[in-house]
């Protein structure tokens, strides 16, 4: 809105500067050329002042208005000389029915409205569109992207404390379709699941922060605060959510046109996080930092070994718990520190949960507590009662391997333990 004020103001007023120079008389020697050069029988139309003015201001107003939104000199240049040649041809088309339209006028007003965005695109405020869209493009859906232009945001991004969740969401099967697929299908394969939930992701409000390989990551929260009711956690578990479903829709194409599907994992993680522009001259974007970005890869890796389509972290959970249905999935503690560290498994929207799948999660929950109080009847007889027949459950399994083997005196960490016990800062 910022910009479109300011490109309506200066459109008036170049619009205003040529309409002095007409009653000047400053064009009156180029049309006499014109007239020679291209004698037809001409006839003046029939023209306000009021319409001339407003076709002066409209040339200069729509010419300062595309050239800020314009990222490259190269574009802007362009666009000028295409959209002169075009005044020109259409004098010249008017000429061949009689009508003495001279160019002119237009021209200057075309002139005027680009020097004017040439100066406006020197300020602080007319270089935040180019610069915002250079360096986020179309990683963050346009009304976030206005946002910011017409926010009092520092696009330097120099760098900042800033609480965000990250998502991370990656293919874990990828190496099996590396070795099934055609190099060919397996890049079309990937590249289906990459636009597919990059797009839903960047519309939802996230900040594709990464779009590579067999993975992606997207920031909620960062570079802008979230709108509306939820918070950057609980929106980032939603989106996920939604996300699953979207590919599990995918899935069956791809199970028609290639044979296979796409088994994908996602970690939600929030907190601190340092977010700014890293890189270099050649290539730099923003991005963010930190233990949470770090621990949120680990979550998503982690999901293969729980046998969960979807882990978070303890601050996802806590923002999170009054709109989506979790369960627990492990308590960490690295050794030697106090901190611990509780995962949760996204389950559904709040409610969405059958009366088996609540009962079954409910029993689930209280087997934890029983593990965790190391009463071991107690907790085998919660988690047998929590499996449903005939539906796999990898993390129930678990937790009865480990109580087997504590009533056998071990102790030690299972290996997905030691991987994110090891993430733990």
């Amino acid at each position: 809105m910022r910009n479109f004020k300011v490109a309506l103001l200066l459109g008036v007023f170049s619009g205003a500067i040529v309409w002095m120079m007409v009653l000047t008389g400053c064009f009156l020697p180029l049309e006499l050329i014109w007239k020679k050069l291209f004698p037809f029988s001409l006839t003046k139309p029939e023209e306000s002042e009021g319409l001339l003015i407003f076709f002066l201001c409209l040339i200069s107003f729509l010419t300062i208005w595309v050239n800020i939104h314009l990222s490259l000199r190269k574009e802007r240049l362009l666009l000028f000389f295409l959209t002169a040649l075009l005044v020109g041809t259409g004098s010249l088309v008017l000429g061949l029915y009689h009508f003495d339209v001279p160019p002119f006028s237009a021209i200057a007003a075309l002139v005027l409205g680009y020097l004017f965005s040439l100066v406006f695109l020197k300020t602080p405020v007319g270089s935040r569109y180019p610069r915002l869209q250079l360096l986020l493009g179309e990683r963050l859906n346009r009304s976030l992207l206005r946002k910011l232009v017409n926010g009092e945001t520092a696009i330097a991004f120099l760098g900042e404390r800033k609480e965000g969740s990250l998502l991370i969401c990656s293919l874990n099967n990828n190496a099996e379709l590396m070795e099934l697929l055609k190099p060919e299908d397996y890049i079309a394969m990937t590249n289906l699941y990459l636009q597919t939930a990059s797009d839903f992701l960047v519309e939802v409000g996230g900040y594709l922060e990464e779009c590579s390989g067999d993975s992606l990551r997207v920031i909620f929260g960062i570079p802008l605060p979230m709108p509306g009711v939820l918070n950057h956690g609980a929106k980032a578990t939603r989106a996920a959510y939604d996300l699953m479903l979207r590919l599990d829709e995918l899935n069956y194409q791809c199970d028609v046109r290639w044979q296979q599907r796409l088994d994908v994992r996602i970690g939600i993680n929030s907190g601190e996080m340092i977010a700014g522009r890293f890189g270099g001259t050649r290539l730099n974007h923003y991005s963010v930092a930190g233990p949470v970005v770090e621990f949120a890869s680990y979550l998503s890796a982690a999901c293969h070994n729980y046998g969960c389509r979807m882990l978070v972290g303890p601050a996802t959970y806590a923002m999170a718990e009054s709109t989506i249905e979790f369960r627990p999935i492990d308590l960490l503690q690295r050794k030697g520190l106090r901190r611990r560290v509780e995962l949760y498994e996204a389950l559904a929207p709040k409610q969405a949960l059958s009366a088996e799948r609540e009962r079954s999660r409910n029993l689930f929950w209280r087997g934890v507590i029983f593990f965790r109080e190391q009463e071991w009847d107690k907790a085998v007889e919660a988690f047998t009662a929590a499996r449903i027949a005939g539906i796999s459950d990898k993390a129930l399994d678990l937790y009865l391997e480990r109580i087997d083997r504590a009533r056998r005196g071990g102790n030690e960490l299972t290996p997905e333990q030691v991987i994110l016990t090891e993430a733990i800062f």
